[in-house]
């Protein structure tokens, strides 16, 4: 099973404090969404990728041209509004990966694994959540949440989600990766979190 990817480049940044688009925003030298592209490309069970932007992001949009990378350009009205509005332009109507801008941790393999487990669950939505107190005790920011089974974790972004669904009314049947693995763990909301984050890569040596 191959599936389209989306990586979602719309976001304001705001929590990142600084005057450049998050997406650019250079983790060891290099943008954020080249980390994630990277990975994309490498990951066998991907097989296209567009750029989500939106009127926050224009010089995103400018890399994504002058990288050969297509884009699709949304309202910028909410993370799950310009999801739906991204999978309708690009005519997506069955399972689609999404990836935020701001994990420069995530690899190939990964979402390759993301992939096989949502072959394997046999349900419309497949979301990776981490332990929030995961991210606590690195001193990384807490942003979105969710819920599942009673208890509340931090979403790291990375789905799976059935492109003609999400178009309709209605709770999706939904299944769950909860990991505390470095390529979600290190989601990069704040300046905190880039020096953290940076740190601890550094460390391990992985990039």
């Amino acid at each position: 099973m191959k599936v389209p990817a989306l990586i979602m480049a719309g976001g304001k940044g705001k929590r990142i404090g600084l005057p450049v688009e998050k997406p650019l925003l250079l983790f060891l030298g290099k943008p954020l969404i080249d980390w994630v592209l990277e990975a994309v490309a490498s990951a066998d069970k991907v097989s296209e990728f567009y750029v989500v932007t939106s009127v926050n992001t224009p010089e995103t949009e400018k890399r994504c041209k002058s990288k050969g990378w297509k884009f699709l350009r949304t309202a910028a009205k909410g993370y799950h509004s310009d999801l739906k509005q991204a999978v309708r332009n690009a005519g997506l109507s069955g399972a689609v990966l999404t990836i935020p801008a701001d994990l420069p941790a995530v690899t190939g393999s990964f979402l390759d694994k993301v992939v096989s487990e949502f072959e394997e669950c046999g349900k419309n939505f497949l979301a990776v959540f981490v332990p929030i107190k995961s991210r606590e005790a690195l001193g990384l920011s807490v942003s979105s949440t969710d819920e599942y089974n009673g208890v509340w974790h931090a979403v790291s972004g990375v789905n799976i989600v059935n492109g003609a669904k999400i178009q309709e009314e209605g709770k999706i049947e939904t299944s769950v990766i909860i990991t505390e693995e470095t390529e979600v763990l290190l989601n990069i909301n704040t300046q905190k979190d880039l020096e953290i984050s940076e740190k601890i890569i550094q460390d391990q040596g992985k990039k």
